[in-house]
């Protein structure tokens, strides 16, 4: 489900609807201030900041994040809850200079 997920994010439309699916407007302001820090449309900061992490994460990361997932009750969108949160800056602190991954604890 969550590689399905992923492969769904190149599309706009997707990417979108699983930030209105978060219902969490603090991070929804932070993917808008990436987006626009970078001059990249809000889905584009989506797709890379959860690509960057498959491409990144340390075996560490992902044992977080299986751990997040089998503790939700929507795995997927709880998995790329996470990535966001913890690789997306807090508002007012994006600096444009792309989207960094700074892979910390995810929990």
């Amino acid at each position: 489900m969550l590689g399905a997920l992923i492969a769904s994010l190149d599309d706009p439309g997707v990417a979108s609807g699983l930030v209105a699916a978060f219902d969490d407007r603090s991070l929804a302001a932070r993917i808008a201030a990436a987006a626009a820090g970078s001059g990249r449309a809000p889905a584009e900061i989506v797709a890379a900041t959860v690509r960057g992490f498959l491409d990144t994460a340390s075996d560490d990361h992902w044992l977080q994040l299986i751990g997040i997932m089998n503790r939700a009750t929507d795995p997927g969108l709880a998995a790329l809850r996470a990535i966001l949160s913890k690789a997306l800056p807090e508002a007012g602190a994006w600096a444009p200079t792309g989207v960094d991954l700074p892979l910390g604890a995810l929990a």
